[in-house]
């Protein structure tokens, strides 16, 4: 007997395809179709084929942010992933302090991102701000705004502060998944904390770590608010990121053709990186699975 397919189930799902397509997928054919134009205004254009695109990937200031970026993101994630890790293995697993800790490990994620530089650039001021005060009181001439040094670590400490406990509660809860039979397992043979750790929660920590790096990952290549209302790009263009030198592109010099050029580039990095990580970090899974 035939099964009987009902597939009118799918007209549920339409309006999010609309949304999806008036969201996301009808914008994208609009910079893709300002990319290779030159537009003067609404009705003079030019077709320029893939010259903005090679003007873009040969441009010095756009190499250099690229790196910049990639310093960025590599260092935040270097950071993050094992403070995350280690603050999840430490945070309560019962009780009222459970509940308190994860209260208080959350409260930065609620911050709104253009605030959190609003706070930092009050906290890192030489005359009001608590750090910035306290490091000259130490006799360190601390100033974002001469200090290309300065000017990153703060950046960075700013997102460690920021995004860390998103890492943290990922990890919290793929801890809180693991069974306790395994953990009963590990105490009669009498394994160490590092074995406990390296062969039964790191592994089980795998999958949430995946998305932990993913996110943070994309969320830092695309990063703007914060370092803008920090440093606003400086000293200099010391933190002049992507996104920032994408946005001066496209609004604060109207050039929409080599502003396309450049978010398509961009977006394909992104995803080209993202693609890079997942396999990798499944690969990685794949192998301690052989292993074990």
């Amino acid at each position: 007997m035939n099964k009987v397919y009902n597939n009118r189930a799918w007209w549920l799902i339409l309006p999010m395809l609309l949304l999806v397509a008036f969201s996301a997928v009808i914008p994208l054919m609009t910079v893709v179709n300002y990319s290779v134009q030159d537009v003067f205004n609404a009705n003079t254009r030019f077709f320029t084929g893939t010259e903005w695109f090679k003007e873009m990937l040969n441009d010095p200031a756009l190499q250099a942010a690229v790196l910049r970026q990639f310093a960025f993101s590599i260092t935040v994630l270097a950071i993050e992933v094992p403070l995350g890790i280690g603050i999840a293995l430490i945070m309560p697993k019962k009780g009222w302090q459970a509940s308190a800790v994860l209260i208080l490990v959350t409260m930065p994620l609620l911050i709104p991102w253009n605030v959190v530089g609003s706070i930092w650039q009050i906290f890192t001021r030489g005359d009001i701000g608590l750090m910035g005060w306290s490091l000259r009181q130490l006799g360190y001439g601390y100033n974002i705004t001469a200090s290309p040094v300065d000017a990153w670590a703060t950046i960075i400490l700013m997102d460690v502060w920021h995004w860390t406990p998103l890492i943290a509660l990922l990890c919290y809860s793929g801890l809180r998944s693991i069974p306790d039979a395994y953990y009963q397992a590990a105490r009669i043979d009498r394994a160490s904390k590092w074995a406990v750790f390296r062969y039964i929660q790191l592994p089980k920590l795998t999958n949430v770590l995946v998305i932990g790096v993913l996110l943070r990952f994309m969320h830092s290549f695309m990063i703007y608010a914060e370092p803008f209302v920090l440093t606003g790009g400086g000293p200099g263009s010391s933190t002049t990121f992507l996104s920032q030198s994408l946005t001066t592109m496209a609004i604060g010099q109207q050039d929409l053709g080599p502003s396309a050029a450049f978010s398509l580039i961009y977006f394909l990095i992104i995803l080209l990186v993202t693609w890079v990580f997942y396999t990798a970090i499944m690969n990685m899974q794949k192998d301690d699975n052989k292993e074990a």
